[in-house]
């Protein structure tokens, strides 16, 4: 599976819709940061791309074991250091709550917790490449 997704700032503001398909979301920055404060910032969305990695992978495994979820809640915590700012790491905890007893639902967690395609991207150290920049602007 290839993926793309885009960001298009919003003429004049430093606000951008970030899309993938026909699925959209708001990326700012906080408004004492110079932003409009009306959307996710980076590193909101790197969190959030684990809390929502982890969710939809405890669904999908749930699903290939035979167990109904009734209700699942990831919360991803983590912070920032250093010039330039790079992440000090990330850490997770989960509710799941499903028609099986704890011991499977503690199974599927490991599980998920193993295979997860984000959190294993990150704690692999996935490269990350500048691959063009395209520049338009007055010459000189």
């Amino acid at each position: 599976m290839t993926f793309e997704v885009r960001t298009r700032s919003l003429p004049g503001r430093p606000a951008a819709i970030g899309s993938a398909g026909a699925c959209t979301l708001v990326v700012d920055r906080p408004a004492d940061a110079g932003g409009d404060g009306h959307g996710f910032n980076g590193g909101q969305l790197l969190h959030l791309a684990v809390a929502g990695c982890v969710s939809n992978d405890l669904f999908r495994e749930a699903r290939a074991a035979g167990i109904v979820l009734h209700r699942v809640e990831v919360t991803v915590h983590g912070d920032f250091d250093g010039d330039p700012a790079t992440s000090t790491g990330i850490s997770y905890d989960v509710l799941v709550d499903g028609d099986a007893p704890r011991a499977r639902l503690r199974e599927l967690v490991d599980r998920v917790d193993a295979i997860a395609e984000i959190p294993n991207s990150l704690r692999r150290g996935t490269a990350v490449r500048l691959r063009r920049a395209q520049l338009v602007g007055e010459p000189g």
